[in-house]
Order: C-alpha cells, then sequence, then structure tokens
C-alpha cells in the first residue's frame, strides 16, 4: 500500500464529501467530532490533493489556501509533519511560526523566525492560492505587515535591469540590512567589486548577484557554507525585516492578510481565544518592564485582541477538529474514531489484536519512518510464526487511530514500540555551519597564527580590499617570514584553518617560495605511510587469528531494539550495524566507538552486551570511575529488565 492509496480512503469517504458540501456555502462553520490522532492531517492531505497522484500541478496552485490553527508549537509541528509525510512535494506546506520568545526584547527575537514568517506572508503575496499554513495561536496573536506595505518593502532585481551599487546600499540600509564582509544569516548584505550577496528575509539561502558594469549579469542563489551555487535564477527578491516596526506603519491581524476563500482549521476556536489572552497579557508585562527612554509600540497595536477572534473568522470556511464546539450554527460530523491503544510493547498482544482485526475486515496499516522499524516488525512476526496482515507504509505519523466506519486502522510503529516521537522543523539558515567559520574569523585578532594549506604557518592580518584585474574585491591578508604577504579570497576560507598547539608555543612562521612547506608535508606524508605499513602488519597477524562467532540477531534483540524510546541518530545506527556484523565474524573485534557526551555509545554498548549475552556469554563492562559503573548499571538494568538476563556490578 502507498501513501496515495491510504488517502484515497477519505477521498471517496461520505464525511469528507460533507465537509466539502458545507464548504460551498459563504463562512460556513463545522465541526468534525470524534476524529483523532494523526487522521485530520490525512483529512486535510486527500483535500489539499484532491486528484491524487495524476493531479495536474496548475489546478493545486489554484486550488484554496489551507490554514492551520494548532494550540501550540509543539502540537503544530507535529501537524506540520504529519501534512509534509503525506503529500510530500505536491504541495507547498508552510509553518508561520511567533516571532520572538519574548516581546519587545530584540536579543531573543529568533532570526529563522522572522525568516519563516517572511516567506509564508511572501508566498501569500505572490500567490495566495494552493498553500499549507501551519501555525498556532501565539504565532497568530502578532498582528503582521500589511500586504500593500509588503507589496511596496519588497525589492526585486531581474537579469538585464541597471543599479548603481550606491543605490543598492541606500536600498539595503533602508531596509534595515547589515552590511558585512560575508552573509550567513538573514539581514545582511555584502558588497565584493562587481558581486553583491545579499541575504532576503523570505528564503533559505541568500543570492549572489554579478554586475557588468550597472546591469545585472548573472543571479544565483548560493550555500554560504560552500560559496558554491544552488541554482541560477532570473530574478532576485529582497524582503526585510517583517518584525522591525519601524520600517513599517501599519500592522494586520493575518486574517485580514489571507485570501477570502481560505479554509481556515482549528483545533478548537476557544483555545486559541485563550492563547491569544496569554499572548497579549505577556505582551503587556514585558511592555511595563522595558525603559520609558525607549519609544515602543503598545501591544494593542501589535497584538490582536483576543475578543476580536470570533468576528475575524466570520466571513471563512471554518472547521474545529479536535473538540471545539464555538460556533452555534455549525454542521457537526461524526467520525467515530479511537485512539491507537497501548500494547505496554507486548508483541504477542499485538499480534493478536491485527489477527482480529483483520478477521472483522479491518484495513491493517503501519506506519514507520524508517525501513529499519518496519524489518523489526516483521522480523518479530516472523519469530512467533504468525501470520499477521498489515500494509506497511514508510511514512512518520504522529499519532495512531482507528476508524470504525471505514474499518481502517492505522497504527505508528513509535507507538507501538514506546518509542520518542520528535518532531523536525525547517531551521534554513541556522544549521549554517560556515557561520561559525565566519564568526571564528570575524574573532581573529592581527597577529594570531594560521594554516595554508598550500603555503603554511602565517599571521592573520586582518581584512583588506585589493585591486584584481581593474575590479575591487576584498581578500585576507596573511603575513609570512622575511615580510612576505599573501592575499587569499575570501571564497578560498576552506583553505584556511586556525593553528592550534600547546598553549605558550609560538609556531614558525613560513616563508613563500621556498618549498619548506612543501618538504614538511612530504615529509609528514611519508611518516603516516610508514605508521600505516606497521599497522597493515599489525592488522594482517590479527586477522589470521581465530575468534567466536556471535549469531545473527534473534527476535530478543529485534525487540530490545525496537523498544529503544528514542529513534537512532545516522551514525548510532552505522555504529551498532558495525558493532554487530564485528561480532558475527570470526576473526576477534578491533572497534573503537567514538562520540560526545549523550550521543548514545551506552545504548551501542547494551546491544553488543545483550547479543552476547544471548548467544550465553558473561559480559564485563569496564568504565573508569565508581559513579560511571553505578550510572552505567542503572542504564542497563533498565534497559534489559524485560529480557532474561542478570545485570550486576562490582566496585571498590
Amino acid at each position: 500500500m502507498r501513501v496515495d492509496d491510504l488517502l484515497n480512503f477519505y477521498r471517496a469517504d461520505r464525511r469528507a464529501h460533507l465537509l466539502n458540501a458545507c464548504w460551498e456555502n459563504d463562512g460556513s462553520k463545522a465541526e468534525l467530532k470524534g476524529i483523532v490522532g494523526s487522521a485530520p492531517a490525512l483529512l486535510a492531505a486527500s483535500m489539499l490533493s484532491p486528484g491524487g497522484e495524476m493531479a495536474d500541478d496548475a489546478i493545486l496552485r489554484d486550488a484554496p489556501s489551507h490554514l492551520f490553527v494548532l494550540d501550540d508549537k509543539e502540537s503544530a509541528a507535529y501537524f506540520l509533519n504529519d501534512l509534509q509525510q503525506l503529500i510530500g512535494d505536491t504541495h507547498n506546506v508552510l509553518f508561520f511560526p511567533r516571532s520572538a520568545r519574548v516581546p519587545y526584547q530584540e536579543e531573543v527575537t529568533e532570526n529563522a523566525n522572522i525568516a519563516m514568517r517572511a516567506e509564508v506572508l511572501n508566498e501569500i503575496n505572490r500567490h495566495g492560492k494552493g498553500l499549507a499554513i501551519v501555525t498556532f495561536g501565539e504565532a497568530i496573536a502578532e498582528q503582521v505587515i500589511s500586504k500593500r506595505e509588503l507589496s511596496e518593502q519588497t525589492f526585486a532585481l531581474a537579469l538585464g535591469e541597471r543599479y548603481t551599487m550606491d543605490f543598492l546600499d541606500e536600498i539595503f540600509i533602508e531596509y534595515g540590512f547589515s552590511k558585512v564582509d560575508f552573509v550567513y544569516e538573514p539581514g545582511q548584505y555584502a558588497v565584493r567589486g562587481g558581486i553583491v550577496d545579499v541575504f532576503s528575509y523570505s528564503f533559505d539561502h541568500p543570492y549572489r548577484i554579478e554586475f557588468f558594469g550597472d546591469e545585472v549579469d548573472s543571479i544565483r542563489k548560493f550555500d554560504p557554507i560552500s560559496q558554491l551555487s544552488v541554482n541560477k535564477m532570473t530574478r532576485a527578491v529582497v524582503v526585510p525585516n517583517i518584525g522591525d516596526q519601524s520600517l513599517h506603519e501599519s500592522v494586520e491581524p493575518l486574517f485580514n492578510f489571507i485570501p477570502a476563500e481560505t479554509r481556515i482549521w482549528m483545533a478548537d476556536a476557544k483555545r486559541t481565544e485563550r492563547q491569544l489572552e496569554k499572548a497579549m497579557e505577556r505582551a503587556e508585562s514585558a511592555f511595563e518592564r522595558v525603559s520609558d527612554a525607549v519609544k515602543f509600540t503598545p501591544p494593542a497595536a501589535l497584538f490582536i485582541a483576543p475578543e476580536r477572534l470570533e468576528s475575524l473568522l466570520e466571513p471563512f470556511h471554518v472547521v474545529e477538529f479536535d473538540g471545539g464546539t464555538t460556533f452555534p450554527n455549525r454542521v457537526v460530523i461524526d467520525w467515530d474514531m479511537i485512539p491507537q491503544p497501548s500494547f505496554n510493547k507486548n508483541f504477542d498482544l499485538i499480534t493478536s489484536n491485527l489477527q482480529a482485526n483483520h478477521r472483522q475486515g479491518y484495513h491493517n496499516v503501519i506506519v514507520a519512518g524508517q525501513a529499519t522499524q518496519i524489518e523489526r516488525l516483521h522480523d518479530i512476526f516472523a519469530d512467533r510464526e504468525a501470520e499477521v496482515p498489515h500494509h506497511p507504509i514508510p511514512i512518520e505519523l504522529s499519532q495512531g487511530f482507528v476508524d470504525k466506519q471505514l474499518k481502517l486502522l492505522v497504527y505508528t510503529d513509535h507507538q507501538l514500540f514506546e518509542r520518542y516521537h520528535r518532531f523536525r522543523l525547517k531551521e534554513g539558515f541556522k544549521k549554517s555551519k560556515q557561520a561559525l567559520t565566519l564568526k571564528e574569523l570575524s574573532a581573529l585578532q592581527p597577529g594570531d597564527y594560521v594554516v595554508h594549506i598550500d603555503h603554511g604557518i602565517g599571521q592573520f592580518g586582518g581584512l583588506q580590499k585589493i585591486d584584481v584585474n581593474g575590479k575591487e574585491q576584498e581578500a585576507i591578508r596573511l603575513s609570512y617570514r622575511g615580510g612576505d604577504v599573501l592575499y587569499v579570497n575570501i571564497h578560498s576560507l576552506h583553505r584556511i584553518s586556525k593553528y592550534s598547539s600547546k598553549e605558550g608555543t609560538a609556531p614558525k612562521i613560513s616563508k613563500l617560495g621556498t618549498g619548506t612547506w612543501a618538504a614538511t608535508k612530504a615529509k609528514t606524508k611519508s611518516r603516516v605511510k610508514e605508521l600505516a605499513f606497521d599497522l597493515l602488519k599489525l592488522y594482517a597477524k590479527r586477522k589470521s587469528s581465530k575468534g567466536f562467532s556471535f549469531s545473527p540477531d534473534n527476535y530478543m534483540l529485534h525487540e530490545l531494539e525496537a523498544s529503544f524510546m528514542f529513534e537512532e541518530t545516522p551514525d548510532q545506527r552505522a555504529a551498532i550495524h558495525a558493532v554487530k556484523k564485528d561480532m558475527e565474524r570470526t576473526t576477534p573485534m578491533d572497534r573503537l566507538v567514538c562520540g560526545d557526551v549523550g550521543f548514545g555509545k551506552t545504548e551501542v554498548a547494551i546491544r553488543a552486551a545483550f547479543k552476547a549475552a544471548a548467544d550465553g556469554k558473561q559480559v564485563a563492562v569496564l568504565v573508569p570511575t565508581t559513579i560511571l559503573s553505578m550510572q552505567h548499571h542503572r542504564s542497563f538494568t533498565r534497559r534489559l529488565r524485560d529480557f532474561p538476563v542478570t545485570v550486576d556490578y562490582i566496585n571498590r
């Protein structure tokens, strides 16, 4: 079964057709009674893509937008992930967060959130239709820039247009952008000769605009980490900081910004109203604490008054799906669902439940984001020699449910195995490791030692503008022995690293053009080769000796792995797989698992120890301190308490 097959259940469902019929009346209101788990997201996904996999893209783009208002950020994030899993790339699914953790405190305003808010508003302003926007009460409590002002303050450049650098400087400064040496987050721009980099507030990647004279010759989006192009563009759209009140005169509720035909889904409008009250109270409290010397706009002008919510919703199609009964003249649609049962990791109970449901004519669907979880479940059923009819679908949903009317059950693997399921939000530029590198570069002081991979150890001399073929460019100045100077283009940052050694030990500075650095590198390579040769001989000798070959994983190990409450990281999965394969070989294991504190090394050890114990071996876990021995004893005991092994510890 595919995801589209799952959506087809609701595309053809009578209750979904009732909701569609309800939406044919202006300003209609509806209540989805008894719909639970991830079913609202599944229903919404079926309506967002009514034509299924064969749907015409043009039709999808012209369909009304949908706004989903959840109670809080966490529930909104889970709902967002459900939608993304169900409709994939067929729809533009966006998240609309709040701009700041604390009102009136610029230092805790999150640029990533402002960028996401700007992206949503920009998409609404440009298209208006075919969008799925997920948000929550505190986010919509903040009013937004008006459509008119956003249009007026959005600056677009296109290929072939002509601009002077002075004009662009003026525009970007007016928009509140900071001029920097290199951009790594929204709200920054840099000018180097005929190249302008600008990081708009509505996109994940900055633009690189190249000029031929005053004419725009090339526009590309680029990765600030690698400085490599992401894709070519014919147009660059620069959106300012929509959260900066000094840049615009008027604000309005988000409901005034979205098109009138937008369908609004709310968990519970009354609960949202209470969230608006809390947001207003927090804003008023923060406003009272700010200095009188700084003039701030009062909360009443920046936040939606809670009592306005119902009137703002009046013109829209609104459906409540999580217990909401706000609107007296609503259409009530009964869904008759129950949440996924709890099995307490009892796989015999899970097996019998699925078999019984199948006999009653139910479609058993199990969703799992990782193929390994589907394989584990299959192995557990196989170990019990039980035929369990079910349809695995490789997606993640936040909560399972049983739909009695459709005779459809959707179980999630993380609920079956009682694993922790975390939501994921787009972080955009926050993931940029280059930002740290650039900040480190900015933190370097003249005279600090650095290493150039080709020229050796030199001293940092700061950033300097130099003339290259008649064009002014910014470069890093490195000083070497004998007064030699090397200028390195900032696009070659990856070739420079900060020198590190024992504290207080000054290195010998290299001299350019002597070949000394090349000789040093060659000598080092030679020593590395000698070491490698010695290691090869050692490993060849070890390879020829015999060790104990452990059995392949059995059902108990599958259950232990499935009971891990967290989702393994890719590195953790790779380490576990490698360790188990080593154990199953006939040669002695020689492996070191490295990782920082809290990265999951203990879980790797627990699974390896249990694999050995399952083959009748005793396992000793050696740790360096008394406290660690107690901690590991607790960890092993907790993880293995449901399995036939004895865990104890010896201490001094």
